[in-house]
């Protein structure tokens, strides 16, 4: 008989019903891919839940009634609802801190703070309405870290059953606003902690403290955040947490992610058809106004125009290849001081340089299927999705040595690996890459071994399951 492992997975975001950035990816596709691993021995009903923003959009919502959780001197409202996404149930949670918020992050921090730390602490209470109960809370980032923490608390207070706790770092610097006169607001008791004074009130610190296990979203970052330079001042604590911190690395939806049925693409191709990727070369050249030439090799950023990212080292490196011959396509939107610096660019090399400044799901796909090198020169990269689809569209990218590029691209086999921050770096990369896009062979060679990479979410959704059961014992 299997034995069933009860999980409850929140998230601030989760595509299909809302989408910002890299975290909808996973919550759309990891709890459902942990789903589809369960088996004769152990079975896994994990459900998703997520905060109703007025900016979701689902279907078929059926309103699971109201409750109420005290709130100081009086209570607060909560509004559930139900859906399924493949046969997985997904619960929206919605009251007046999420509707007083309309976007899914607000640059005010107080909102975010009321909102998140309220949709934590209903989540939990959920449960009891909807009689199922979670053995393993798994939170992911700090807008949901805090049902970490109230599952702990809701322990001690009530001594209630243990509820392993599991949060997955996706970004280590945003750790949250001070949620601590909102969490005793809701009943809850901040604990003497061996966090650092400053972080004993931020949802990140205080998730991280009370959780059984953390996992890093690449095995590099998770060594990563142990040292001073990417451990944002929790560097000492993690190191003293460091038997329950692992790496599990991101994988991507390779059912989306096809160049075999992709209908943004021009013409489809997969690693058996790869001499139809040149078609896609030529439309994309044609599309950006660049001569139609397979010879010339074509470099590309997709990126969020950020520091973290190295963008401005991209900028640099471009900036000082005068010499050389190549066409390069930059998308995305940003600080608007690189923006004005990709401006720049496109004005000094016209015909070498095309800038879109914008978010196009559509033409992003036509980059990875047309072009021939991703560039992703981060400074940091906790795991990084953009390098892992170049790869399974055939593009081949340049990488700084960071998180989970390093996990993912092998130097001179998928691709090109470089250590330092700094556009020299960045340009040998790059030379190094156009040297061997001269040798057809190599270069095929190159385009195989990235198509050939496995980086469904079959294969975290495995290692994930591991930990669980371990927990679980």
């Amino acid at each position: 008989m299997s034995k069933t492992i009860n999980v409850l997975f929140l998230a601030a975001e989760a595509d299909p019903f809302v989408k910002v950035g890299g975290l909808g990816d996973v919550a759309g596709s990891l709890p459902r891919a942990l789903r589809s691993l369960s088996n004769d021995d152990v079975k896994l009903d994990v459900r998703l839940v997520l905060p109703y923003h007025p900016v979701v959009k689902a279907e078929g919502l059926r309103p699971l009634g109201m409750f109420s959780m005290p709130r100081g001197d009086s209570e607060v409202g909560v509004e559930a609802f139900e859906t399924t996404l493949n046969g997985m149930p997904v619960y929206f949670i919605n009251g007046d801190p999420i509707r007083s918020n309309g976007s899914v992050y607000s640059l005010d921090a107080k909102l975010d703070a009321e909102k998140y730390s309220f949709f934590s602490l209903a989540a939990l209470a959920l449960q009891k309405q909807i009689n199922w109960f979670a053995d393993i809370v798994h939170a992911n980032d700090w807008h949901t870290a805090l049902s970490i923490y109230g599952s702990l608390s809701k322990r001690w207070e009530e001594g209630a059953r243990h509820v392993a706790g599991v949060l997955t770092l996706h970004n280590l610097p945003f750790m949250g606003p001070d949620v601590s006169g909102i969490v005793e607001n809701y009943g809850i008791k901040l604990a003497q902690t061996d966090l650092p004074e400053w972080a004993r009130v931020m949802p990140l610190p205080l998730g991280l403290w009370a959780s059984d296990a953390i996992v890093a979203v690449s095995p590099t970052y998770g060594t990563e955040i142990l040292t001073q330079e990417y451990g944002c001042g929790l560097d000492e604590f993690l190191q003293l947490r460091r038997d329950t911190i692992s790496g599990v690395l991101n994988g991507i939806d390779v059912d989306s992610f096809n160049p075999a049925d992709d209908a943004a693409l021009g013409m489809n191709f997969d690693i058996n058809t790869l001499e139809k990727r040149t078609a896609n070369k030529g439309l994309l050249q044609d599309k950006l106004g660049f001569a139609r030439d397979p010879g010339i090799p074509l470099l590309a950023m997709v990126s969020r125009m950020d520091v973290q990212k190295g963008v401005d080292l991209a900028f640099a490196a471009l900036k000082s290849m005068k010499s050389v011959n190549f066409q390069a396509i930059i998308l995305g939107t940003g600080d608007p001081k690189l923006e004005e610096a990709a401006r720049s660019l496109h004005e000094l090399f016209p015909d070498k340089i095309k800038v879109e400044l914008r978010y196009d799901a559509g033409l992003a796909r036509q980059i990875y299927a047309g072009s021939d090198m991703l560039l992703m020169p981060s400074r940091y990269e906790p795991c990084g999705l953009s390098q892992m689809i170049a790869m399974r569209y055939g593009c081949v990218p340049i990488v700084r040595a960071a998180g989970g590029l390093n996990d993912t691209v092998k130097q001179n086999e998928t691709g090109f690996v470089f250590e330092k921050a700094h556009h020299m770096s960045l340009m040998a990369a790059i030379k190094a890459g156009i040297k061997v896009f001269s040798k057809h062979e190599q270069w095929q060679k190159m385009q195989f071994a990235g198509m050939a990479q496995d980086f469904s979410w079959e294969n975290s959704a495995r290692k994930y399951l591991e930990l669980y059961q371990s927990l679980v014992k």
